[in-house]
C-alpha cells in the first residue's frame, strides 16, 4: 500500500475504486466479490489498485472501517435519547444500505461469533462511555452498557437491508416509515429508560 500523498487525478481513482469496489462488497461478499469487476468499473487496472490497498483484503477492509466510521461521525449517539439514536440509524440504513450490507458480509465471512472487530479498531468506547454516564444520572435502565447498546441497535435494524422479516427501502410511502420510527422511537424507549418507580 502507498502512503505518498495523492495527485488530485491519483485520488479520484482512488475514490472510484472504493465506490466501486464498495458496491461490489456489499453485493457479492469478500470471496465473492472479483478485483476484475471492480478495476473495469472503475477504470483503472490491478496494479494501481495493489499499490493503494495492497490486496482485496485490504480493500475491503478500507472500506469496512471506513463504513464503520461514517456511522459514528454521522450518527452520533445521544445516551440521554437512545429512542432517537435507533431512530437516526433506521435513517442511515435506508440512505446507504451498503453500509450494513458490508458488515453484515464480515461477520459471515470473518467474524461468526464475538465482536465483530478486534479491539484496537472498535470505535464504540465513546458510546459505551455516553451510556454509562446516562444510566449514572438515572436516565437508561442498568445493565452492561455494552448490552444496551447492541440491544438499541438491533433494534434499529428491525427493517434493515439484513432483516430475516422485512428489508426496507428508501422508495416507500413517507408514512409507512414514519409508523415505524415512532414504533420504534417507542419501544427503545420502553426497553432503555430507567426505572422511576422508586424515585
Amino acid at each position: 500500500m502507498t502512503d505518498r500523498p495523492l495527485t488530485s487525478r491519483g485520488a479520484a481513482t482512488y475514490q472510484r475504486i472504493l465506490d466501486v469496489a464498495t458496491q461490489e462488497f456489499a453485493e457479492h461478499g469478500i470471496a465473492g466479490a472479483r478485483i476484475e469487476r471492480i478495476v473495469a468499473a472503475a477504470r483503472t487496472n490491478k496494479a494501481q489498485l495493489y499499490a493503494y490497498f495492497g490486496n482485496k483484503e485490504g480493500l475491503f477492509d478500507a472500506i469496512f472501517f471506513g463504513s464503520l466510521e461514517r456511522i459514528v461521525n454521522v450518527v452520533p449517539i445521544d445516551a440521554t435519547d437512545l429512542a432517537d439514536w435507533a431512530v437516526r440509524l433506521y435513517d442511515e440504513y435506508l440512505r446507504r444500505p451498503d453500509l450494513i450490507r458490508l458488515a453484515t458480509w464480515a461477520r459471515l465471512e470473518r467474524r461468526p461469533t464475538g465482536h465483530l472487530v478486534d479491539d484496537p479498531d472498535r470505535l464504540d468506547d465513546r458510546k459505551l462511555r455516553a451510556i454509562a454516564e446516562a444510566q449514572a444520572a438515572g436516565l437508561v435502565r442498568q445493565g452492561d452498557p455494552f448490552d444496551v447498546m447492541a440491544m438499541v441497535i438491533a433494534m434499529s435494524m428491525a427493517w434493515s437491508p439484513v432483516s430475516n422479516v422485512y428489508a426496507a427501502t428508501a422508495q416507500e410511502p413517507p408514512e409507512v416509515h414514519e409508523q415505524r420510527r415512532s414504533l420504534l422511537r417507542e419501544s427503545v424507549h420502553r426497553a432503555v429508560a430507567a426505572d422511576r418507580k422508586g424515585s
